[in-house]
């Protein structure tokens, strides 16, 4: 199949990340643009958005990488391939990078991850417009380790969120045409993993809530007619969502500007396992996603856990407001349930694959349970292929 390659837009957003100092107030400034601002929604044609769980490459990941480019660089096309249908039917698809990029062959697995900047060629040619790069393990190589992941990003096409090479940088969120809306997409984490905070305070974003409303309205005010929000957070190894993630998704989806959402979606990463879906104060809000391509791992009681190579696809539908300015509202929502096939090497789209015996559809019935478990299916959410 080929994939179709969409043209992003940016604008930089004057003041925005100031929020943290100067609290909601910086939304009260109209921010300044870089390069020319998106002509207003006409509000006809509706969008489909697709977003998928963490890219984690442990060592296994990229020696099979190896494998699949015959010892020469790595490919990891073929572990996303039976995706990409998914992926690239789309107007809009979001991936989450967790780990950066290293140089020179100079590749490592945890705690410090530092991966082949060829991840991004594979993530492009699935068909991924936009990847949140806002993780625990952004600062595993330091401001060096940012710079050749977003190199590799935008020399692949795809856009970025969550972190930055340079101050200005830092105040661009990342807008994108999809139908006939403009589609912001905002990335943050919950801390990096130990790594000591950079000189450069702006290389990565963190949670904080204020920030990210602020951020949000400010993303409106450039153009964003849906603003959608990328959170690294959560609980590892634990099927429900903390008590934090309940408590912030109910703070974040109940901010308002002129009675209109702040923020149209969140999709969440980090927790290794897949999480529920559920709509808080009319948002969907996914809790967790799960990891699209890892290794095999052990939990926190170190012992193997196979749900580290369990996930899900969200897939929204965007209907136009029925007046302008309004909101666009989910019309559909659905969720496809994958796995990553450690001994091939390859993501697997479980509901195509069913054929494949009893086994593939007890992991496909334990991941709906899990994204079912906080009464998403009342409020619409189905199971799609």
């Amino acid at each position: 199949m080929t994939t179709r390659r969409r043209r992003p837009t940016t604008l930089a957003l004057a003041a925005v990340l100031l929020a943290g100092a100067a609290g909601c107030q910086a939304t009260e400034q109209a921010p300044a643009q870089h390069g020319s601002r998106p002509a207003p929604s006409s509000a006809t044609r509706g969008f489909t958005l697709v977003a998928s769980g963490d890219v984690l490459p442990h060592s296994s990941i990229i020696e099979r990488a190896s494998y699949d480019a015959g010892g020469n660089g790595y490919d990891f096309r073929p572990m996303l391939a039976a995706v990409q249908p998914v992926v690239s039917g789309a107007d809009l698809a979001i991936c989450h990078m967790e780990t950066v990029y290293g140089a020179d062959g100079q590749y490592t697995d945890q705690p410090i991850f530092k991966s082949p900047p060829q991840i991004a060629d594979a993530l492009a040619a699935t068909g991924y417009d936009s990847c949140s790069t806002a993780s625990e393990h952004t600062l595993d190589d330091g401001t060096d380790g940012i710079r050749r992941t977003l190199d590799a990003l935008d020399r692949a096409g795809v856009r970025h969120a969550g972190s930055a090479r340079t101050p200005q940088e830092a105040t661009i969120a990342t807008l994108m045409r999809a139908g006939d809306a403009n589609v912001a997409h905002l990335a943050y984490t919950l801390g990096t993993n130990g790594s000591p905070p950079p000189e450069q305070p702006w290389a990565v974003n963190l949670i904080d809530p204020a920030r990210i409303v602020a951020d949000a309205r400010a993303a409106r005010k450039a153009g964003g007619d849906v603003v959608v929000v990328s959170l690294h957070w959560g609980t590892e190894w634990q099927d429900a969502p903390d008590e934090w993630q309940l408590q912030l998704s109910k703070e974040l989806t109940a901010s308002r500007t002129d009675g209109r959402p702040d923020i149209d979606l969140i999709l969440g990463t980090h927790a290794h396992v897949p999480q529920a879906y559920e709509k808080v104060n009319g948002t969907w809000v996914v809790y967790g996603m799960g990891d699209q391509i890892a290794g095999e791992m052990v939990n926190s009681r170190r012992v193997g856990d196979t749900r580290a190579n369990e996930s899900s696809i969200g897939r929204f539908t965007f209907a136009p407001p029925a007046h302008r300015g309004g909101r666009w509202e989910v019309s559909k929502a659905e969720f496809i349930p994958q796995a990553f096939d450690i001994d091939a090497g390859r993501v697997v789209n479980l509901n195509a694959a069913l054929d494949q015996g009893a086994e593939v559809g007890a992991v496909r019935d334990r991941i709906r349970d899990v994204v079912l478990s906080r009464g998403a299916a009342q409020a619409g959410l189905v199971m799609g292929k």
